[in-house]
């Protein structure tokens, strides 16, 4: 039995209307061979889960950009739960400070990516550590 792509639902949360990183992201991640559903801007935490519940993703990229990552990781990671979706990951990038990627990482966020990361990196992170549900 082969295992299907993995399905990534790339999105941007909150009110921050800039989504050129996002976008990036989700191309790159579609051009090494990765199912990519892309939400668009101005994405709350329950439609986020709401499409990769649906779309039955294995992993959600939030792009973050407003300073509000600690309220808006935190709500897609308990919306999941209350979904029975705790095995779909969770990684992000935006301007996020050293100190909240390390009590994001600890509340269950996979990984974060700051501006300047390479998309190689976001890539490899994503065939090395989400794997399709099947």
């Amino acid at each position: 039995m082969t295992e299907r792509t993995v399905r990534v639902v790339v999105a941007k949360p909150g009110l921050d209307g800039h989504d050129r990183g996002a976008k990036i992201v989700a191309r790159a991640l579609r051009d090494a061979g990765f199912e990519v559903i892309y939400t668009g801007l101005h994405q709350t935490p329950e439609q986020i889960v709401a499409t990769a519940v649906q779309e039955d993703a294995d992993a959600i990229g939030l792009s973050v950009l407003s300073g509000a990552h600690t309220y808006l990781f935190t709500r897609v990671l308990e919306l999941l739960a209350e979904k029975g979706a705790e095995d779909v990951a969770v990684f992000g990038g935006g301007i996020i400070p050293p100190e909240d990627v390390t009590a994001l990482k600890a509340m269950g966020v996979k990984e974060i990516f700051t501006p300047g990361a390479s998309t190689q990196d976001i890539v490899r992170f994503v065939r090395e550590h989400i794997r399709a549900a099947v």
